[in-house]
């Protein structure tokens, strides 16, 4: 693998998106696009991304737009108005125009993490998507979740968007520890959804939606013990995918002989001879 390099692109919408591309020393002719969780910094899929172009493959990761490196300053932040159809329709859909443009060639696999699977509703690139994997990518339905976890998603939606957001001029994730600041119009969008048991769909007409779009291969993956995405709500983002080939598949991680993997645990480097592998078997497959 060569050092990764980083650049920027300019979107439809006339913002630049920060990208880093991992190059593999000799290429599989497949590249994967990682569309990351809600607020979490490209940074964090870096391993992922490292041990996947080792292997052959030619990796983009990206911040959307108000997060990370795709975010001058706090300024500019208060002032993006930038909503989650917006991240799916520009950002998203610019990264994988990109990656299929640098190599026409290329298989592309779009590998999601949480809300980066329902951005997939707007990506009007998916004709050139060959295969998807969605990890923990799921409704955020706050009636989706039980006990502890129903009430924190119900403060989530009710008391702390909507008292917070328009008080400093975005949501001030950073503050309480949970992920990266948001812009102010995706929070306001992303607290709609979460209220409505129909989520996304509260908002859009499904034949307005690319979900229909794609039907090629899908792995829908979700864990127990996922505070941020219980097994309903991920079955329930899955079944939007009504033409896709999909295997859904709940891990339970004593069938892999690993701990517990939650939320964030598929990206850490200790799963790599674990989940890390089972993946790649599975590209193999199915791309």
């Amino acid at each position: 693998m060569t050092e990764p390099l980083g650049l920027d692109i300019n979107t439809p919408l006339g913002h630049d998106l920060n990208l880093t591309v991992f190059k593999p020393q000799i290429s599989n002719h497949k590249s994967i696009v990682i569309s990351s969780a809600t607020g979490v910094l490209q940074y964090y899929y870096f391993k992922f991304a490292s041990y996947f172009s080792e292997l052959g493959y030619t990796i983009y990761t990206f911040d959307y737009s108000g997060i990370g490196k795709s975010n001058p300053d706090l300024s500019h932040l208060k002032k993006n108005n930038i909503d989650l159809k917006a991240w799916g329709e520009n950002d998203q859909t610019a990264v994988v125009t990109y990656a299929k443009s640098q190599n026409p060639n290329h298989k592309i696999i779009v590998i999601t993490h949480s809300i980066g699977g329902q951005l997939l509703a707007f990506n009007k690139s998916m004709p050139q998507i060959d295969t998807i994997i969605t990890v923990a990518s799921q409704s955020g339905y706050w009636k989706h979740w039980k006990g502890f976890e129903r009430f924190r998603m119900f403060m989530f939606w009710y008391i702390m968007i909507p008292t917070l957001t328009p008080l400093f001029g975005y949501f001030p994730a950073k503050k309480f520890g949970l992920f990266e600041n948001l812009p102010k119009q995706m929070a306001f969008q992303w607290r709609s959804w979460g209220k409505r048991n129909d989520y996304l769909l509260s908002d859009f007409n499904f034949e307005d939606l690319q979900f229909k779009n794609f039907n090629k291969n899908l792995l829908a993956l979700s864990f127990p013990n996922d505070e941020f995405a219980s097994k309903v709500a991920v079955d329930w983002l899955a079944k939007q995918f009504v033409n896709a080939k999909v295997d859904r598949r709940h891990i339970l991680p004593e069938e892999l002989g690993i701990s517990d993997v939650g939320h964030f645990g598929f990206f850490r480097h200790q799963f790599k001879d674990s989940l890390w592998k089972m993946t790649h078997e599975w590209i193999e497959q199915h791309s």
